[in-house]
């Protein structure tokens, strides 16, 4: 998942970093206007720690890169766009971050510059007192409280990517109001502060020496630099919007002309999917992989134009293969128009929701399947309270040690339960499916001298292991479609739990599961089974008792099971 987080192009990446470093800027920013509420003198001690990194020449030319670097990309953000269409969080991110230079150029230039040609002292005390008698003291707060939302914004959405982040998202919430309440506070502390000694006779002209506050002349040249480098921004600003403009004319005079039968007319830009086209019309049109070409969901039948498209790469070839497809079916997520096209969706939904709006997830990961045996047998002399209870007990024994390795039971099945293990990656999974089930031999001897000793007879399982790619989705209907898994993979580890009876032991582990796990032949002979409803036959490593698993697993690095 930390790979997925830096994942992207030179420019997608420098806009995250120079984004990070931004707002770890407005952060300390912030706490430094907090330390206002306390003391003075903290305010002057955290400004002087602040500054021992930001006003040096490495933390000047960081800091200002990363300005600049972050204010450049944003304009060509805008320039290269493909189209407006956005959602509000990124219309109102996007709309701050062209809005925070309107007040940021007047800052810099009255305190960064200020200091480094008239010798300005930039101290906070100074800097706070200058703006309070204004609505400048407003404004400048605005600001930063503008920066912080833009970059919580920004955060929000790169780390909603990692799995712990939805669970500390409260507190998050929690920090990025506190941070900015206790600056206010320390801002209106230090100001009233400030004004009064300013106020008091005799200490204003004290101060102004002190601080070395510009005369009238400097304080004109600070005004006309800034209104100098606000008027660049909004020239580059202009040039921006006028190159996406220029871009969209030229684009539309390539367009292409698109009709759906049962549908509208659209025009939109060649190099484009079709699936993309209609998902940026508006357009219902499934598409349950995702695009990528794995499902036929968004096929289309091409009334006309259907002779001046490429042909199909073999990956289209292969999918439209396996469904039997007319020739004059295409991948709506693979083709890409370059003339007009008249297409009728084979599947078009139906009703106000148009299509689930889970997609399905291709993983490979590790199944195990569970089932007790001689059950229907044992419970046919038991009152179905007391079949409850033992399976209650039973199931209470066993499943901690699926969950404690991060795994799951997808589902219950009468006397037998089906476990996944979604963990990182097909290692980490087919290892902690490993551990799982020969967690579950020992959890299960326990369990069966607990039963001894209450005068029970023991329970008997089977267990089928196997790895390999399932895809994961919602099945069902629109109202009612809980998350499953369908793939080959499923029914191999299904009837490997059937082999066990046959051969009368209580785990079959498949070679994909050793190979994913990328462990060591276990130095016992794997068998090949023949099994009903899979095409190849599966090698597989029969275990009299799961528990003997045992060896191998603890061989195993823990932290490459969770």
């Amino acid at each position: 998942m930390a790979q997925a987080l830096w994942q992207g192009n030179w420019i997608q990446i420098s806009r995250l970093v120079s984004g990070l470093i931004l707002f770890l800027f407005a952060f300390f920013h912030f706490l430094n206007v907090a330390a206002g509420l306390v003391s003075p003198d903290l305010l002057e001690a955290v400004q002087k720690g602040r500054e021992a990194i930001t006003a040096n020449p490495l933390g000047q030319l960081t800091l200002f890169g990363a300005l600049t670097t972050h204010m450049g990309l944003a304009l060509w953000q805008v320039a290269t766009r493909r189209t407006l269409r956005m959602s509000f969080s990124q219309w109102f991110q996007l709309a701050l971050g062209l809005l925070i230079p309107l007040q940021l150029f007047q800052h810099i230039v009255h305190t960064n510059y200020a200091e480094r040609v008239f010798g300005v002292e930039d101290d906070m005390s100074s800097v706070i007192l200058m703006l309070w008698s204004s609505p400048e003291a407003l404004q400048q707060y605005l600001l930063l409280l503008a920066v912080w939302i833009h970059g919580c914004i920004g955060l929000h959405m790169w780390l909603r990517l990692t799995w712990w982040w939805r669970m500390t998202t409260p507190y998050m919430i929690g920090a990025a109001v506190l941070v900015p309440s206790l600056a206010l506070a320390g801002l209106v502390t230090e100001g009233r502060r400030m004004w009064d000694l300013f106020d008091d006779d005799g200490f204003a002209a004290q101060i102004m020496a002190d601080y070395n506050w510009p005369n009238p002349t400097e304080a004109s040249h600070l005004a006309e630099v800034s209104r100098s480098a606000l008027w660049i921004f909004l020239g580059l600003l202009a040039a921006a919007i006028s190159l996406y403009y220029l871009r969209r004319l030229v684009q539309r005079s390539r367009s292409v002309r698109v009709t759906y039968i049962d549908g509208p007319q659209i025009t939109a830009d060649r190099g484009l999917t079709l699936l993309e086209m209609s998902q940026m019309q508006g357009i219902p049109h499934p598409s349950l992989c995702g695009g990528k070409g794995r499902c036929t969901t968004c096929r289309v039948a091409v009334q006309d134009g259907l002779d001046l498209l490429p042909a199909p790469s073999a990956a289209e070839t292969r999918s439209l293969r396996a469904v039997n497809a007319a020739e004059d079916v295409r991948l709506a997520c693979q083709i890409r128009p370059t003339a007009a096209l008249t297409v009728k969706r084979v599947y078009t939904p139906k009703g106000r929701r148009q299509v689930h709006s889970a997609q399905g997830e291709e993983k490979a990961i590790a199944i195990l399947f569970l089932d007790i045996r001689g059950f229907t047998a044992r419970s046919a002399g038991l009152l179905p309270y007391d079949v409850v209870f033992l399976l209650n007990r039973f199931f209470d024994a066993i499943v901690p040690e699926v969950t404690r390795v991060g795994g799951t039971v997808d589902k219950y099945m009468g006397d037998g339960m089906l476990a996944l293990f979604e963990t990182s990656d097909p290692k980490s999974s087919a290892r902690a499916a490993l551990a799982a089930a020969s967690n579950i031999g020992v959890a299960l001897a326990r369990f069966n001298r607990v039963l001894a000793s209450e005068g029970e007879d023991p329970v008997r399982i089977g267990m089928g292991l196997h790895a390999g790619t399932v895809v994961l989705g919602e099945i069902g209907t629109v109202d009612n479609a809980p998350r499953t898994l369908i793939g080959s993979a499923v029914n191999v580890a299904s009837r490997l739990e059937a082999k066990t009876k046959e051969r009368g032991v209580e785990l079959l582990v498949s070679h994909e599961v050793f190979q994913a796990a990328e462990i060591p032949d276990p130095g016992i002979e794997f068998e090949t089974f023949e099994l009903r409803g899979v095409d190849v036959p599966v090698r597989a490593l029969p275990l009299p008792r799961a528990s003997s698993l045992d060896p191998v697993i603890t061989t195993l690095d823990p932290s490459a099971m969770t």
